[in-house]
């Protein structure tokens, strides 16, 4: 038996995205709908439409995996990959992570706050060598079930993330690089948790890091040192009162655009 959020989603992933159908959009999305990406906030038909239909005249064989999902019943975060050919680089292939929160009244969808990693996407068509993608998940839709919240897990992820220390988890990837190595763009001098909910123990969020950017990104060196932010969207799983495994995926495209002042696209 697949649960009404799982079934939602089904129709999201399958008949929606990987059919890019845009018709469904009505049909499962409230007309009130926001996707906040970016920075930005796309209601529905004003701009996420229009969105979407650039993204699939980009990529007309894009796909997308399903690679974890939680829910409490009443909200669901699911972690994910698109891929698909670049014909504005010959062909190239692509595949580039995404994390999504996402929340619901029962019927329809009322919001989403995601990440993507753009940035990986461009490298990959400016190279011609696309990352690999992870196995999906073998049945996403009847293995997910709901999961009572747990405060005391969400208290632990709130601490850690308000700590800055993103890299302090036992095990896990930060966009494409395992935590252990993972040197962050930005010294963040504050946090800003703008979503966290948990299933269980298994802690979604989205957040915004402030602070000095410190390098590490291309063409954007000369802004060592100037105050920006980081988004990013992430699950992470906590035992023993420690953040023990995270998956985190950030938006530095963002980040560069904003440092640099040039167009994402």
């Amino acid at each position: 038996m697949i649960e009404p959020f799982p079934a939602l989603m089904r129709r999201y992933c399958i008949d929606y995205t990987n059919s890019h159908d845009l018709g469904v959009c009505d049909q499962i999305m409230e007309p009130d709908y926001v996707v906040r990406i970016s920075g930005m906030s796309l209601v529905r038909d004003a701009a996420y439409k229009p969105a979407v239909e650039f993204v699939f005249a980009r990529f007309p064989g894009l796909g997308l995996a399903v690679h974890e999902m939680i829910t409490s019943g009443d909200r669901l975060a699911m972690r994910f990959s698109e891929h698909a050919g670049a014909p504005e680089a010959g062909g190239n292939l692509l595949c580039w992570a995404g994390i999504a929160l996402y929340r619901w009244n029962g019927a329809k969808l009322t919001e989403c706050r995601v990440e993507q990693d753009f940035l990986s996407q461009r490298r990959q068509l400016a190279s011609g060598r696309p990352d690999p993608l992870e196995p999906p998940h073998l049945d996403p839709w009847t293995a997910t079930r709901s999961v009572a919240a747990d405060p005391a897990a969400e208290r632990v992820v709130a601490g850690w993330l308000r700590s800055g220390a993103l890299g302090k988890a036992a095990s896990g990837r930060i966009d494409d690089t395992d935590v252990a190595d993972f040197e962050p763009v930005i010294e963040p001098a504050d946090v800003e948790i703008l979503d966290l909910f948990s299933a269980g123990p298994s802690v979604a969020f989205h957040a915004s890091l402030g602070g000095r950017y410190r390098g590490g990104l291309a063409d954007a060196d000369e802004h060592r040192g100037s105050e920006t932010r980081l988004d990013l969207a992430g699950i992470a799983t906590v035992a023993g009162a420690e953040v023990r495994n995270v998956r985190i995926v950030t938006d530095r495209l963002g980040t560069w655009g904003r440092l640099t002042g040039r167009p994402l696209f």
